[in-house]
């Protein structure tokens, strides 16, 4: 029997190559969790991408709920900050713990998050929360820089080869 994996996504193309890399080591889980985007029409397209993506695959896809009013509160006393600031690191711990207690309450062996994909996303930034979240929930954390090893450029031609929507920006109302 496959260990489970629950893994965070972001969108699509962040997550169409390490969905063909996990799918064949693991009893593989999405799991859709960004109150983030904005506004809620980007946010109904990342999520209607991610959804057709998992239901090609035969990947089980989980949503969370849209809680935006709770990031802005989290995250509004750095909204002027640049981008990959500390408003990120708030809002990637905000995504990635929603996941983890998830990924304990429903007996993952792992979990993980697309969000090291992302040309300007800091993997050791994002790693370590994810490694301080699982010591947190008991929940190993799958570190990787999901961007490198060829797997940046196999995103790229599935999403062209797919026509999946690719966004120009985080999601963020303040990176827009």
């Amino acid at each position: 029997m496959k260990p489970k994996f629950l893994l965070h996504v972001c969108c699509g193309p962040c997550s169409i190559a390490i969905f063909e890399e996990l799918q064949n080591q693991f009893d593989l889980t999405v799991h859709f969790y960004n109150p983030n985007i904005h506004p809620v029409e980007e946010y109904d397209k990342r999520k209607s991408e991610v959804f057709k993506i998992c239901s090609e695959l035969n990947i089980p896809v989980v949503e969370g709920s849209y809680d935006d009013k709770r990031w802005f509160e989290l995250t509004k006393e750095y909204k002027d900050e640049p981008e990959s600031g500390e408003r990120c690191s708030i809002c990637f711990r905000i995504r990635m713990e929603h996941s983890a207690e998830y990924a304990r309450d429903n007996i993952f062996d792992f979990f993980s998050t697309s969000l090291t994909m992302g040309r300007n996303k800091k993997a050791d930034v994002i790693n370590l929360i994810g490694v301080e979240l699982g010591e947190k929930y008991g929940v190993e954390f799958y570190e990787e820089d999901w961007k490198k090893g060829g797997r940046q450029e196999r995103a790229d031609e599935l999403v062209k080869k797919k026509r999946i929507y690719r966004q120009d920006y985080c999601g963020c109302v303040y990176s827009k």
